[in-house]
């Protein structure tokens, strides 16, 4: 993100969850939310050239964007059903899925982080599409430079002593190696039971030809944004860094996986790509 501004990749992805709702028949992800965020004048551009959102790569972005939220909130609710009862939105942008918990939520915590800037524009777009925050919802604002975020969690009632499920999507791809690590070290000193779902992208080594056309035109869409990629991996390795720091139960799902799972005899044609993979890892 640029210093004290939102970030307009996370406008570009609720747009691309709106244009799901809108365009694709069955839905995988049901987010009505996601057209009233982005605003009447923003879904009515989407409704008057809805063309503008059926070429190949806005195609492939779109099921990436769904898929993941998806798999996701699919984990999530198999957590639940464990008994955790925390859940914190690591980079939470505009999504809306603390905002779509079924009812009964049992008493889950849900715990938005992301930059002041961001969730002040949230508050914002969320307030004149006159969507109220639910009660289980706490915002956490943090400045990654100058906070700590173990410690501001905790001030907004997260308990460290319990386990969490971590949501962290479209985040990782922007963060150094480092950067990353840090946030899997903390992830991983987490009670047994936490588990984290995160995505990430493939180093061009484990991509095809074509795959690294399609990863260089991502990249420099998001760079041209003002947002830049800055990691990318090897499945093998990452799942051995994150065996290192104590993770088990550790899936990686790649385009074979998901779109077995999520996109299988669509007539729609609607699929996930391989450029970028999902990762479930469990403490």
């Amino acid at each position: 993100m640029q210093p004290g501004k939102p970030s307009i990749t996370a406008m570009r992805v609720a747009l691309q969850r709106a244009a799901h709702q809108l365009l694709d028949t069955p839905l995988i992800l049901n987010d009505p939310l996601a057209l009233r965020i982005i605003g009447e004048e923003v879904t009515q551009k989407l409704q008057a050239n809805p063309e503008d959102q059926q070429n190949r790569l806005a195609r492939g972005l779109r099921a990436a964007m769904v898929v993941r939220s998806r798999f996701a909130e699919d984990e999530l609710a198999g957590i639940v059903a464990r008994g955790i009862r925390q859940y914190v939105v690591l980079g939470a942008g505009l999504d809306t899925s603390a905002f779509r918990l079924p009812q009964p939520t049992e008493r889950l915590r849900v715990f938005e982080v992301d930059y002041p800037a961001m969730q002040d524009w949230k508050r914002e777009r969320l307030a004149a599409a006159g969507i109220a925050l639910p009660s289980e919802l706490t915002f956490v604002p943090v400045d990654f430079e100058t906070q700590n975020l173990a410690e501001e969690l905790q001030s907004a009632g997260f308990d460290p002593g319990a386990p969490a499920f971590f949501s962290w999507l479209g985040v990782t791809p922007y963060l150094t190696g480092d950067a990353l690590f840090e946030m899997l070290r903390y992830v991983a000193a987490r009670p047994r039971g936490t588990t984290i779902v995160f995505d990430y992208v493939l180093a061009p080594a484990a991509l095809s030809l074509i795959e690294k056309t399609v990863l260089e035109a991502m990249a420099q869409r998001v760079a041209q944004a003002g947002e830049p990629w800055r990691s990318s991996f090897l499945p093998d390795e990452l799942e051995t860094e994150l065996r290192t720091l104590g993770f088990t139960k550790i899936l990686d799902a790649g385009a074979l996986l998901l779109n077995k799972r999520y996109c299988h005899e669509r007539a729609d044609g609607l699929k996930v790509g391989n450029v970028v993979h999902l990762m479930r890892a469990e403490v």
